[in-house]
């Protein structure tokens, strides 16, 4: 009796660490266990027979994307309705996606919808790069498909550009006369402020021609890029463009300007 007992307490705690372990990877299933999801493959059989939904921003979307999504940023204040037209066209289901295993748009995205009694909704939480990697000649990076898998910025890559704030302002100050400074926030989250009086340029990300001509005049007069955004995570997708205008320096704020503002409160403590 005791050794049935052992076994089936070894059991139990074998099956909870498989499903902490099957979770782990994605830890909005367990935060969202109600949420239901679709997984890569089951999306890649029913891809013609439900609407794909991007709910990242135009400039991620424009950026990479799966081909024959559309694009409802979930930051959007006509989110809702967005989806309930949307819903009015087709009764189809509805899926939606994001970055990846810790993105939480596509969750997001499904509750809203709800919320909003729109049924038959789905989140694709792999996101973009899984299934970019699995399908690329179902992927589109820059308008081109498919995607050859060289062509995506590893995370490695994009590290190498990252300075924390006070090592980004010190290159700033260093390399003056060489340097030109990009604000990338939007108008809410920049509220009229930027940190380098004088010098730098504003453009919100979706803004790309305004944003893409900064980059040639930058190019032309040989300037260092220094580009930061609200929490640094939209500049990653900035990376591609630059990286396709073949602009060789140029350097990212880690963590963004909120980080700035955390130096800077720190500094005031001081």
């Amino acid at each position: 009796m005791k050794f049935v007992f052992v076994w089936v307490a070894l059991l139990t705690a074998l099956l909870l660490n498989t499903s902490v372990l099957a979770d782990e990877g994605f830890p909005g299933r367990v935060k969202y266990p109600k949420i239901p999801v679709m997984e890569l493959n089951e999306l890649y059989q029913a891809k013609k027979k439900v609407v794909i939904v991007d709910t990242r921003s135009q400039y991620e979307y424009e950026t990479l994307r799966i081909k024959g999504a559309i694009n409802i940023p979930i930051a959007s204040t006509s989110f809702e309705d967005q989806v309930l037209r949307l819903r009015e066209k087709t009764d189809r289901p509805i899926v939606f996606y994001c970055n990846g295993h810790r993105c939480m748009k596509s969750y997001l995205s499904v509750k809203k919808a709800q919320e909003a009694k729109v049924s038959n909704v789905f989140a694709f939480d792999a996101g973009i790069f899984d299934w970019t990697n699995a399908y690329p000649a179902e992927s589109e990076l820059l308008g081109q498909s498919p995607v050859r898998k060289d062509m995506l910025i590893a995370g490695k890559r994009f590290k190498a550009r990252l300075l924390d704030p006070d090592a980004f302002s010190e290159s700033i100050m260093r390399r003056k006369h060489k340097s030109m400074v990009l604000d990338v926030r939007d108008k809410f989250q920049r509220a009229g402020v930027g940190f380098y009086p004088g010098m730098e340029r504003w453009a919100s990300l979706d803004d790309r021609k305004k944003i893409n001509n900064f980059i040639q005049k930058a190019k032309m007069e040989n300037k260092t890029l220094y580009i930061y955004d609200e929490v640094g995570k939209q500049v990653r997708w900035l990376q591609y463009a630059l990286e396709r205008a073949g602009v060789k320096d140029y350097y990212f704020m880690e963590k963004g300007a909120r980080a700035y503002y955390d130096m800077l409160a720190k500094l005031t403590w001081k």
